[in-house]
């Protein structure tokens, strides 16, 4: 396909079906390692890793961020070829950001409120988690749109180097009260920490530790990692041939993913503070990724297999909400037993999963069934034509 009928493909609505194809198994991915059967028993690869370094379950969240800023690309574009302006753009994105960060504050406080003859506010809601997965989608999207749309892409090169760089120095040079500068092997030690427990009253921070992972300070090389989604997006809009195209996805991806290995040894790659390093070896590998999906889809015309992820990447935003809430709800409703209560969820995993397999295959067996489940519900809705967007 030559590179001005694929542009216009683009500008006239279709879909780019690699991204959907690449959303699409992220967001599949993602459910995955949220709803494993039980915490206890999962294979390591389905884990975070515990501080430092990553699996491949550390790649999800950043791949969705770069997947944001590519389709800020097309979006935009597709807008602004048809006659929109740029204000009005940027009200639609003030609104839908808004509607984003105050969908993650729904998640945090489900279920709201108790359902006891007390009837009174959950802890969920009085407690409410500022900030979160969502909120920090909302906040990446909000950002990398202004600067689309205001600022040159080469000024916009700059500003993600300069926050990439400008974190690592900020972490690295800055001391912490009570423990000094650069002590960033610990998860109470760092810079990101202290601002998070600096700026985010007691109950509305993550409760699992002394910091936040989707927090503050860390949420700025998570706009970088946006942004560089950006410039994948902007890779697809030059006048050059979609196997052009490809390849310099392929090959910036990679040369980006070096850049972060090495970078690695200086400022080690970590989700839980998304260091510098993190999300540029992030980026370069979703780069990658993407760039295989658009030569296997869109150069070679392989979409034999690509119906699943499509169903789940056109509605992704709605099935990673309301199966969180699903999921929360499961756990939450008890049943009582002789031994005494369990929650439906457990019920359903000892009964129903753990005589087929052992533990860590039963809970991975589980979460397979989930992403099953799901398929079939965004299916129908495929096939209805029921795209939920906000």
């Amino acid at each position: 396909m030559p590179f001005n009928e694929s542009l216009r493909n683009i500008t006239r609505g279709k879909r780019l079906v690699s991204l959907d194809v690449f959303r699409g198994a992220t967001i599949a991915a993602m459910i995955l390692v949220n709803n494993p059967g039980t915490w206890a028993a999962m294979y390591p690869p389905l884990r975070h890793a515990q501080w430092h370094g990553w699996t491949i379950t550390d790649l999800i969240f950043p791949f969705f961020l770069f997947i944001v800023g590519v389709s800020v690309v097309l979006a935009f574009t597709k807008s602004l070829e048809k006659g929109a302006g740029r204000g009005d753009l940027l009200r639609k994105t003030v609104k839908r950001s808004a509607i984003i960060f105050g969908l993650g504050l729904l998640m945090m406080g489900f279920p709201y409120f108790t359902f006891d003859p007390s009837f009174d506010i959950h802890s969920n809601l009085s407690g409410i988690r500022l900030m979160g997965v969502l909120q920090r989608i909302a906040i990446c999207y909000l950002i990398a749109s202004l600067l689309f749309l205001y600022v040159k892409p080469k000024t916009m090169a700059f500003i993600t180097a300069g926050l990439l760089l400008v974190y690592w120095a900020v972490m690295m040079l800055i001391p912490v009260p009570g423990y000094g500068a650069g002590m960033i092997d610990q998860p109470h030690t760092n810079l990101s920490a202290w601002v998070d427990q600096l700026l985010i009253p007691e109950p509305h921070i993550y409760r699992e530790g002394p910091y936040d992972p989707e927090g503050i300070l860390s949420t700025i090389p998570a706009i970088a990692t946006t942004l560089l989604g950006l410039f994948a997006g902007m890779i697809l809009m030059t006048d050059r041939t979609i196997i052009e195209k490809a390849a310099r996805l392929m090959l910036w991806g990679f040369f980006l993913a070096v850049i972060g290995y090495i970078w690695n040894w200086w400022f080690p790659i970590n989700k839980s503070i998304w260091t510098s390093s993190y999300a540029i070896f992030t980026a370069g590998l979703a780069m990658q990724c993407f760039g295989a999906c658009y030569w296997l889809i869109d150069v070679k015309g392989y979409k034999r297999f690509t119906r699943p992820f499509v169903v789940y990447g056109v509605n992704a935003l709605i099935v990673f909400f309301v199966s969180g809430l699903l999921a929360r709800t499961l756990v939450m409703i008890q049943i009582p037993t002789d031994e005494g209560s369990i929650s439906l969820q457990r019920l359903i995993f000892n009964n129903v999963f753990m005589p087929l397999a052992s533990e860590v295959n039963a809970s991975l067996l589980y979460a397979i069934t989930w992403i099953v489940l799901w398929y079939v519900v965004l299916s129908y809705m495929y096939k209805r034509k029921i795209f939920i967007k906000v």
